[in-house]
């Protein structure tokens, strides 16, 4: 299958190096000149673990390439991810600029093939993006051709240092869309990573959009409630790495994201968070808690009751 990933950065980079190395034939798209003439030769402007040799091997092997030709690469993909960055507006919100661009920019792309009659795409939103954000992605493409697409929900859940793992064997495969068409499409894309088992989840647009940011912010809420927790234990008495070890053997619990420390942190979990809290305050939505503030993330626990393995609050998903 030919695809497109438009973004080089952290999650576009995985994204098609681990499509690539399945056998499909991977395009991934920047603006950026000189960061793709390293990636072309193999050299990666960031470091995650079995990801430079991935990237080469699949470069040696044609089914991976690199352009700043966001136009060709479109018109020859039948499916095209959208992995830019979408970081945090003045308000909390997530910035969507680089987003719509490429969606209007994709959108010339499909026109400018109109020579060939109509020709249909798969758009898939894999940056994390607030709930809506499909709608609006197929009104920029729409305003500018009348070709035929299918936008779907695809986020990503890689954690920094284990993303090529975590995208190779996924806990779960989240695909929204409402056509099963496209659905069958988006699987077969897939199959190959979940072959011992775990899920491929289609479900509704809004639903997809909506379990990227659920799961970070319960995943934040996790860390900070440890650290109160941490917190209250120096005040009695107890032992915060024992209570957690009590508490994470509880199969309705588990033992991840229980580390007391300094805090969530990293390039997701505070935009995150701030995003769906944003959402929330948008449609109105009176949740006691969407998400931890930036006030619950500020009480760290104390020294003492710190463990020596924090790697959990630090540890945040890539997108």
């Amino acid at each position: 299958m030919k695809v497109s990933v438009i973004g080089t950065g952290y999650v576009g980079l995985v994204v098609g190096a681990c499509l690539a190395d399945t056998g499909h034939d991977i395009v991934c798209v920047d603006v950026d000149e000189e960061k793709i003439a390293d990636l072309c030769a193999g050299r990666l402007p960031i470091y995650e673990p079995g990801l430079e040799e991935l990237v080469r091997l699949n470069l040696k092997a044609d089914r991976l390439a690199f352009s700043t030709d966001l136009a060709a690469a479109v018109q020859q993909s039948l499916i095209n991810f959208i992995a830019v960055g979408t970081p945090s507006d003045e308000d909390g919100s997530a910035d969507m600029r680089h987003v719509m661009a490429v969606a209007t920019s994709i959108g010339k792309a499909m026109e400018a093939q109109s020579g060939e009659g109509k020709v249909y795409k798969i758009i898939v939103d894999k940056s994390t993006v607030p709930v809506g954000t499909a709608g609006k992605v197929a009104e920029a493409i729409r305003e500018q051709t009348d070709h035929p697409f299918d936008v779907v929900s695809n986020p990503e859940f890689l954690k920094e240092g284990a993303a090529v793992n975590d995208f190779m064997s996924p806990d779960r495969v989240v695909i929204g869309t409402d056509d099963p068409r496209v659905a069958e499409l988006m699987k077969e894309l897939y199959t190959p990573f979940v072959r011992t088992g775990n899920p491929i989840m289609i479900m509704d647009l809004a639903s997809a959009e909506m379990t990227k940011y659920a799961a970070n912010a319960m995943l934040a809420v996790r860390i900070s409630l440890m650290n109160e927790i941490a917190n209250v234990c120096e005040q009695v008495g107890a032992d915060a790495d024992m209570v957690r070890r009590g508490i994470g053997s509880d199969r309705r619990i588990g033992s991840s994201f229980l580390f007391p420390g300094i805090g969530y942190g990293g390039s997701c979990f505070p935009k995150d968070v701030r995003a769906i809290s944003n959402t929330a305050r948008q449609v109105g939505c009176q949740t006691s808690h969407p998400g931890p503030s930036s006030a619950d993330n500020s009480r760290t626990c104390s020294p003492r009751n710190s463990s020596a393995n924090v790697s959990s609050a630090v540890t945040t998903s890539g997108g």
